[in-house]
């Protein structure tokens, strides 16, 4: 027995590519669960990038992804940092050529990047009864625009990121804008941003 076939057809002049768009997720309020606003990693693909990556192809990166954020890996699955769209626009880049007498040019994810050990996260379980509101609050108390969601570790294994709040996201479900301004992180960042 023979086997019908499907018609084909030849590629017309622009065709392109189906890209996936960014999850919109459903219209939220400040009293919605904390939960509805958080980016699940376990759903959706961290973007990721090399420490020793250029600036330049970073946020590239960020333009082709569709982020503002992106996890610095140098061996999978182990997470080095975090990269966002302020840290490539804002004052880190103009302290290390200062500091270092290089140019744009020559720095790097890491010379720009928040490691590990200097961010903020929340607890998945913390999440289980908070609101967006919460999520907000907690946004502006750390002064940060992105927020990651850790799970404990089970059967012996750490902790793994989960998910990742961002006001961006936040946002666009409340439908409107929340006040976050991202400042240095702690007295050691205000102390070298003074230096500079």
């Amino acid at each position: 027995m023979k086997s019908a076939i499907l018609p084909t057809f030849r590629f017309p002049q622009g065709t392109c590519i189906a890209q996936a768009q960014p999850h919109m997720g459903v219209p939220v309020t400040l009293s919605s669960p904390g939960r509805a606003v958080m980016t699940d990693l376990t759903h959706v693909r961290a973007a990721t990038i090399a420490p020793d990556m250029g600036l330049d192809e970073a946020r590239q990166t960020m333009i082709h992804q569709g982020v503002r954020l992106l996890f610095v890996v140098s061996e999978i699955p182990w997470m080095d940092g975090l990269i966002t769209s302020t840290d490539l626009e804002g004052e880190r880049p103009m302290q290390v050529i200062n500091q270092r007498g290089v140019r744009y040019e020559d720095l790097t994810v890491a010379d720009v990047m928040s490691p590990l050990g200097q961010l903020d996260a929340i607890d998945l379980d913390d999440l289980a009864h908070a609101t967006v509101g919460k999520v907000v609050a907690t946004l502006k108390h750390v002064g940060r625009r992105h927020m990651l969601v850790v799970q404990k570790g089970e059967n012996g294994q750490g902790p793994r990121v989960r998910g990742v709040f961002s006001q961006t996201q936040i946002e666009r479900q409340l439908g409107k804008p929340i006040d976050v301004i991202e400042t240095a992180g702690n007295f050691a960042e205000i102390r070298v941003s003074l230096a500079a």
